[in-house]
């Protein structure tokens, strides 16, 4: 919006002899439509790898998005991957691997019990045998077989196979 009066006497006799301030405030929002930032990250994640590309650029990022990544890496879903600090949300560079099916977030993050891992499994995961459940405990963040070992529940962030 461009906001002009032609001359200064004009505005005066508009206003009567009171000054009036006109202030216009234009917010712009530079998002997508309120998806969160690890939702964004795992779905370029996701959109990448079924491009087959090799490497991938992730941003911006967050403490959550390269704890998820770290674990994804543990597996083998991820190869390397570097942070690079922009002074605004950071950026991370993904290497790879070409094993990743499917990375998706959980919203709301649910709150679970040791007892109820068993049942978010078998319904997120197409098997037992591969893929993790990705869960925010009091002990860090952690795949569901570590949560179980160490016999905490959580909230759930999101799932990968």
């Amino acid at each position: 919006f461009i906001l002009t009066f032609d001359d200064l006497d004009e505005r005066r006799r508009y206003s009567e002899g009171k000054e009036v301030l006109v202030v216009v405030i234009i917010l712009f929002a530079i998002h997508d439509g309120g998806m969160s930032v690890l939702a964004d990250s795992l779905k370029t994640l996701s959109n990448a790898e079924k491009k087959g590309k090799r490497q991938v650029l992730i941003r911006p990022s967050s403490k959550v998005v390269i704890k998820f990544l770290q674990v994804m890496q543990k597996h083998g879903y991820v190869g390397e991957f570097e942070f690079v600090d922009d002074h605004r949300g950071g950026k991370v560079v993904v290497i790879l691997t070409g094993r990743l099916n499917k990375c998706r977030v959980i919203s709301p993050r649910y709150d679970i019990s040791v007892k109820e891992i068993e049942k978010w499994v078998n319904n997120l995961l197409p098997s037992r045998q591969f893929g993790y459940i990705i869960l925010s405990t009091s002990y860090g963040i952690m795949d569901h077989e570590e949560a179980r070992r160490k016999h905490t529940g959580g909230k759930i962030l999101g799932f990968f196979y």
